[in-house]
């Protein structure tokens, strides 16, 4: 089935009424670009906050990564869904004015430039808060506000890179690589957005809002928290050759496909042994313990590779399943979308994006707590509602408009 004919899955009735969602009626302001802000309010617009994403005539050089189709790109698709988004410069004093006017109205405010940007934007966190204890106030940048990093640029890979990331995702052959997702990028978002949920709760319970200070190198090192604790009790393991924790551990290749294969224990690898039709395996004094087929792994591994290449993915797929070993085939994206379970849980709404068609999205996965997921707005395409509902005249917003300082689409 493609994304075209598939149908779109009706989400819980929870997370149809709206007004039962946790952050209904929270104005919020995206003035971040990228992945990491942005990702931060759309997880508070799918749990219910109003969210007025602001871009500068350029829009968010989010647009112009990923995918791009009819002047929308994949990561704005996937970060900015159900936002009203309004176009201002702010390079322009009465576009600082705009923002400043917004803010105002805002319970949340985020933004991910370099330190001491966005008070050059009329956006000064310590002077928003001193007038509006109240505020919460986001900040995501790269390494932090202060220290000899402090100023440097930092994108998705390069902090991958930096904080351990690319390292611990080396392959049998030692060599570092990027992992295959905005990692970096996307947990600092999820971070952000749980901070803003604590703050909120704080809020709600007598104390002020927050100033929310977070950076991409920190939530990496929070994000490897159990690697550092591996290296901090075994550094010489730096140096060595990378192995798996047991043996037989691996993905191995079936005849039309590969299949990831788990063994934790005698009991799980005797079943392995029964699956593969080779139960005399398990016999061997080699294989008799964990220690032991962890130290002959590359024995225990080319004997099963040797077997499993003759036989499809869905021949050795029964077998596990019929013995109860852990596996799953290596599937591609179309084919995970397609997964039983997924269909079974509704983990992909259909979303209709202008311009584009429909796409398989994924919310967050606490399905009651979120509402349908809604298209992905253009640059400016809400502005004149925007500021209607700020309280600027049709007059005002027409100058703002004829002056170059606000754009409607």
């Amino acid at each position: 089935m493609t994304q075209q004919d598939r149908p779109a899955t009706a989400p819980p009735a929870a997370a149809q009424d709206r007004a039962r969602l946790p952050f209904a009626g929270l104005r919020v302001l995206d003035v971040s670009q990228g992945i990491s802000g942005p990702y931060c309010a759309h997880i508070l617009w799918q749990q219910g906050a109003d969210v007025v994403k602001v871009e500068p005539p350029a829009g968010d050089w989010a647009r112009g990564m990923g995918i791009l189709r009819e002047g929308t790109s994949s990561l704005a698709i996937a970060f900015n869904g159900g936002k009203q988004a309004i176009c201002v410069d702010a390079t322009q004093p009465q576009g600082r004015e705009v923002l400043q006017r917004l803010a105002a109205e805002a319970d949340v405010i985020i933004e991910n430039f370099r330190p001491g940007v966005a008070a050059r934007l009329g956006l000064d966190a310590a002077v928003m808060r001193a007038a509006r204890p109240e505020l919460i106030f986001v900040s995501i940048s790269g390494y932090g506000t202060h220290g000899p990093y402090a100023g440097a640029p930092a994108t998705d890979s390069v902090v991958q890179a930096d904080a351990g990331l690319m390292f611990c995702n080396r392959g049998s052959d030692s060599v570092p690589r990027k992992i295959g997702v905005y990692l970096a990028d996307v947990n600092s978002g999820l971070y952000a957005a749980q901070a803003v949920g604590a703050a909120l709760y704080r809020r709600a319970t007598g104390g002020e809002g927050a100033h929310i200070e977070l950076n991409l190198f920190e939530t990496c090192a929070a994000t490897l928290v159990c690697n550092f604790v591996e290296h901090a009790m075994e550094p010489q393991r730096e140096t060595m050759p990378i192995v798996a924790a047991s043996a037989p551990n691996g993905t191995f290749e079936a005849s039309d496909g590969s299949i990831n294969l788990v063994t934790l224990n005698n009991e799980q690898f005797v079943r392995v042994c029964q699956a593969l039709g080779q139960p005399q395996w398990a016999d061997e004094p080699r294989f008799a313990d964990p220690s032991s087929r962890l130290a002959n792994a590359q024995a225990i591994t080319a004997l099963i590779a040797g077997v499993m290449k003759a036989l499809p993915v869905a021949h050795w797929s029964e077998r596990f399943r019929q013995f109860d070993v852990l596996h799953a085939p290596v599937r591609s994206f179309s084919q995970c979308v397609d997964h039983p379970q997924a269909r079974h849980l509704g983990t992909f709404e259909s979303l209709a994006q202008p311009g584009i068609g429909t796409v398989a999205w994924a919310g967050t996965p606490v399905r009651s707590l979120r509402r349908p997921i809604e298209a992905a707005p253009m640059v400016g395409e809400h502005t004149d509602a925007v500021l209607s509902r700020a309280g600027f005249s049709e007059q005002q917003r027409q100058d703002l408009a004829r002056s170059g300082v606000t754009r409607q689409r």
